[in-house]
């Protein structure tokens, strides 16, 4: 049955948005692009450079550093399977992909988490955006990104930025929030100023709240970049899109296997900076 009253043309005004910012802002979208792409390629160049082996260690070390023997353990045995199945070069794109997005997020994330913690109004506008970035279908970012990047490597990072930044924001304000109101009064009355008072005061003891943020956002960023494989990413991603079109179970089973091992690797190392009292209830 069809709405009593005529159709809201919510469809035509977003067409029309992204219409005019495609024809207002493409050339400098189209720079930006041609950067990242120079950045990202550079990237998997100088890691494809490096022998497998040799990349393989520098992970156990940092698995070492996370985790001692176990984790270095399972590190090695793990990263030797993905070589061993001829999905190194894949693995290292999504790697590449997953860093990169993650990065960024985490440095446009931090400073939106610290403006919204220190003023109310700021988060009034920022939390609706949120809401909306955590809720919308991840396929949907594919659409305008396709449009004002084309195929390829870049839409697949400025999908997965939007798509994984909102941990960093919302954990770096909650946990600012959540420092002890008597020591911002006692920073305070000791004669602080704003810059001390978060530098000093509470960033330092919102830390492992930050952290456990930027871990949220690496694992989204895996999780993304998978899914980018739909728009020429490449990577795993694209193995696993290959095995589906062709209904290979024994390749999607590789390439699966492949992500789940790079991802509680790039997990379990980035809780080494997340470890401790994480205090992310609302």
């Amino acid at each position: 049955m069809n709405f009593p009253l005529p159709k809201l043309p919510l469809e035509n005004w977003i067409n029309a948005i992204v219409n005019w910012l495609e024809k207002e802002i493409g050339p400098f979208l189209s720079a930006i692009s041609d950067f990242v792409k120079m950045i990202v390629n550079d990237v998997i160049k100088f890691l494809d450079w490096i022998p497998p082996w040799l990349l393989i260690i520098i992970f156990a070390a940092l698995a070492y550093r996370a985790g001692k023997w176990k984790l270095t353990l399972g590190t090695i045995i793990g990263f030797l399977l993905i070589w061993d199945l001829q999905l190194w070069n894949d693995m290292i794109i999504t790697l590449v992909l997953v860093i990169l997005s993650a990065l960024i997020a985490v440095i446009i994330g931090l400073p939106l988490g610290i403006w919204s913690a220190r003023s109310a109004s700021a988060y009034r506008v920022i939390s609706p955006i949120l809401d909306l970035m955590q809720t919308m279908p991840s396929f949907v970012y594919l659409v305008p990104v396709l449009i004002f990047f084309n195929i390829g490597l870049v839409p697949a990072i400025f999908a997965t930025l939007i798509f994984a930044m909102p941990p960093t924001i919302r954990l770096t304000r909650l946990g600012i929030l959540h420092v002890p109101e008597e020591l911002v009064e006692a920073a305070r009355a000791f004669g602080t100023t704003d810059s001390q008072l978060l530098w000093k005061v509470q960033i330092p003891l919102a830390m492992a709240n930050i952290k456990a943020g930027i871990n949220q956002t690496i694992m989204l960023s895996l999780s993304m970049v998978v899914i980018a494989s739909m728009i020429g990413a490449g990577g795993l991603g694209s193995d696993v899109m290959s095995a589906l079109q062709t209904i290979n179970v024994g390749q999607g089973f590789e390439a699966g296997i492949s992500i789940v091992i790079l991802a509680m690797v790039l997990d379990r190392i980035s809780q080494k900076f997340g470890v401790g009292k994480r205090k992310v209830t609302e």
